[in-house]
């Protein structure tokens, strides 16, 4: 199943990118501030793998405003060559309400997810569906969109991603 994502031009200054990791669940909470107003779906986008891996787009006036991996799909490829994609353009990717669902407030997804990180993971590429030609969009400073010409979600490109906290060096 597919989602739409719209690309709408960017309204201001690009949004700010922070990533948290939490050490205890490997979860990767990515938040954008400053979106801008927009309308659309209230709520989550869902992405289920069937491998059990689960992204969560948090979407509020149809705008995303963040993203959490969840659960790391088990399909992870480290590449010496991964590089990061020249986006086409910045912009706002805008996931519309449905008229015959327009109080849903999370919409679930099921979809193939696969994750590309380079040697030190500071950049990460979670691709969505299969592998398909897109537009790359930027939608912060630190974060990356790919919208396939059918206006569905491709792929997700994180950069400048922090190390995961070296937890054993604490203990």
């Amino acid at each position: 199943m597919h989602f739409e994502a719209r690309i709408a031009p960017l309204q201001g200054k690009l949004p700010k990118v922070s990533y948290r990791w939490d050490p205890e669940t490997d979860i990767l909470p990515v938040a954008c501030k400053g979106s801008g107003k927009s309308t659309g779906l209230n709520g989550t986008v869902d992405l289920e793998g069937s491998d059990g891996s689960f992204v969560v787009i948090d979407v509020a006036g149809g705008a995303m405003r963040g993203v959490d991996v969840v659960t790391w799909p088990d399909d992870i490829r480290t590449r010496d060559d991964l590089a990061v994609p020249e986006a086409a353009k910045d912009g706002r990717v805008v996931f519309p309400s449905r008229k015959s669902q327009a109080g849903v407030a999370a919409v679930e997804v099921d979809t193939a997810l696969t994750v590309e990180k380079n040697q030190t993971e500071s950049l990460l590429h979670i691709r969505v569906g299969r592998p398909r030609p897109a537009t790359v969009v930027r939608v912060g400073d630190l974060l990356l969109v790919e919208v396939d010409k059918s206006s569905r979600l491709a792929g997700l490109w994180f950069l400048d991603v922090p190390p995961f906290p070296n937890v054993e060096a604490t203990a």
